[in-house]
């Protein structure tokens, strides 16, 4: 039987694309997905690939404001959308816009089962104000199901004291094969890449958002806390842009031995060059609710360096064998755990291989199984 699945979600980001592409070639699952915005330009860079998209979908009016912290976006014809679409069941992406609430509502009434992706950590540092956790409470409370990326969101939803048997997981992942292929390419050609690129002959690499939040602050300190041996040895990449940019150049300023440079945004196609020819990748974020440039770098055959907090950590790094768990703003922990894999190439070189074995569970097709099954539970107790 093949039930028609409604997935609400923020904006068209590229690493959703392959997962929403794989559940529509489910035999089980007829998907349409309703955007709420193509792109939120105020935060992200990001390129829209509408034209790689391969499922139905389409995107609402928008109208969307920043006051402060505040991220506030507003739609029109949510209702109009639903009822179009005739779901047998919804899947949201979410429960912090309008558009979230109004769904479950439309759902209730209806008699619609409502599954919530829920990707949040007991380490999330957004939750904690009193109207924020009493609004979430409410929401979770009315929902028939959740979707979570892996444990540590699972462990979340259990602590709100939500059924374990409404609590079903389907995979973080990105498009394995892209980046793979692309890593591959990049290492075939590896001194002219690194030369177009001007990277040093040996790096470590943080991709991400360059905020304090995601603890490159402390990579920093970290990097000039190497010996000044290893530091004239190997230097330190930062992939992305943000508002500690500015603050993380004065510093590297600082730094005397050793090369540290920032190369910007890049986009999903320019990711895999960097990871490529890096050694190693580093997030020692204090907060994160998966992290899916770990996905990226496992997939290129790095080891990876994380952050306990992250909400990838207890699925997808096996410590020692693929990477190493550090704790977030621990400076020396963090040095120590660059030093080990740098000092030791053997090591370093069998937990890439280890990460880019592990990484194949965490595929487009596993989430697209995992969503199926969600689907097929909830509506078969509907039935």
């Amino acid at each position: 039987m093949t039930r028609r699945l409604v997935l609400l979600t923020e904006i068209i980001s590229p690493y959703r694309i392959p997962l929403f592409n794989s559940l529509a070639q489910h035999p089980g699952i007829a998907l349409h997905v309703i955007f709420l915005s193509e792109n939120d330009p105020g935060l992200r860079q990001w390129k829209v690939y509408k034209d790689e998209i391969r499922c139905s979908y389409e995107i609402l009016p928008s109208w969307r404001r920043r006051i402060g912290k505040l991220n506030i976006l507003l739609n029109g014809r949510v209702f109009r959308a639903l009822r179009r679409a005739s779901p047998d069941i919804i899947l949201c992406g979410g429960y912090n816009y309008l558009a979230f609430w109004q769904t479950l509502l439309w759902a209730q009434s209806r008699r619609v089962p409502f599954l919530l992706w829920s990707e949040s950590n007991r380490y999330d540092v957004r939750s904690g104000h009193p109207i924020v956790e009493l609004l979430k409470t409410e929401f979770l409370r009315q929902c028939s199901g959740f979707i979570v990326p892996g444990q540590s969101a699972k462990e979340y939803l259990l602590t709100h004291r939500v059924p374990a048997d409404k609590v079903f997981v389907a995979c973080n992942a990105v498009d394995n094969d892209l980046f793979r292929s692309l890593a591959a390419s990049a290492r075939q050609n590896a001194g002219e890449r690194r030369r177009e690129l001007d990277l040093p002959g040996r790096y470590i690499v943080f991709v991400g958002r360059l905020v304090p939040e995601k603890g490159v602050l402390e990579l920093l300190s970290a990097y000039g806390g190497l010996s000044v041996e290893l530091r004239r040895q190997i230097g330190l990449v930062f992939v992305g842009d943000g508002s500690s940019r500015q603050e993380l150049q004065k510093r590297a300023a600082l730094v005397s031995e050793g090369t540290i440079k920032f190369v910007g945004f890049a986009h999903r196609e320019q990711l895999p060059d960097y990871y490529a020819l890096a050694e190693m990748s580093v997030l020692p974020t204090y907060t994160d609710t998966w992290g899916l440039v770990v996905n990226e770098a496992m997939a290129c055959g790095l080891p990876v360096i994380v952050s306990r907090v992250a909400g990838c950590a207890s699925d997808l790094i096996k410590e020692n064998w693929n990477g190493l768990l550090v704790e977030p703003r621990d400076i020396l922990s963090l040095a120590t755990a660059i030093t080990t894999l740098t000092t030791q190439p053997g090591l370093c070189a069998n937990m890439g291989a280890h990460s880019a074995q592990h990484i194949t569970n965490y595929s487009p097709a596993a989430w697209s199984e995992g969503i199926a099954h969600a689907v097929e539970a909830l509506l078969g107790n509907h039935d």
